[in-house]
């Protein structure tokens, strides 16, 4: 799932505190000759708080079902996001599908500046201070993708220090 990107950590769900979070329940119909069968989607957050989230996805015909399904499945794509001061390194744009994220960096006391899923996602990392903006499609799966496509390509400093083979203060000085 993550493969597309370079600086991806993998984070095991052993020993870490992870709460999650429900982004939205659908409710979905399948039309066969007999009826009308109905069935439920529902797309969840975990994270631990601390820069570990991960997603998922569950898919039955109880609404309770398919939140714990989608809690395990969250708990299998987990990974570790850099954050800086309870803030993200730097700015960063994210696209999934017609979703838009842009994710900006705040000072402290601004809060979490950021609506619906992106909310969720945001929260369940740790960002306490944030700005964003989602554009184009508000489909709540594909705008919690797109917020991850940023989340993944952000870089801490000391990433941007080892890839470039410097010191880290020539990251910032130099």
């Amino acid at each position: 799932m993550y493969q597309d990107y370079k600086n991806v950590e993998l984070v095991k769900p052993g020993g870490l505190e992870l709460k999650d979070r429900l982004v939205g329940v659908q409710r979905v119909t399948k039309v066969t000759k007999g009826g009308r069968a109905f069935g439920f989607s529902a797309i969840v957050v975990v994270g631990d708080e601390n820069g570990v989230v991960g997603q998922g996805l569950g898919k039955s015909k109880e609404v309770a079902e398919a939140i714990s399904k989608a809690v395990e499945d969250a708990k299998k794509n987990l990974v570790r996001i850099p954050i800086n001061n309870g803030t993200l390194p730097h700015e960063q744009k994210g696209k999934y599908g017609g979703a838009r994220v842009f994710l900006k960096p705040a000072s402290a006391g601004t809060g979490v500046i950021a609506g619906g899923a992106v909310r969720a996602v945001l929260e369940a990392v740790g960002v306490h201070n944030v700005l964003s903006k989602s554009q184009g499609s508000s489909n709540p799966h594909n705008v919690v993708k797109a917020t991850f496509d940023a989340l993944l390509q952000l870089r801490s400093p000391e990433m941007v220090a080892k890839q470039r083979g410097i010191s880290l203060d020539k990251v910032f000085n130099g």
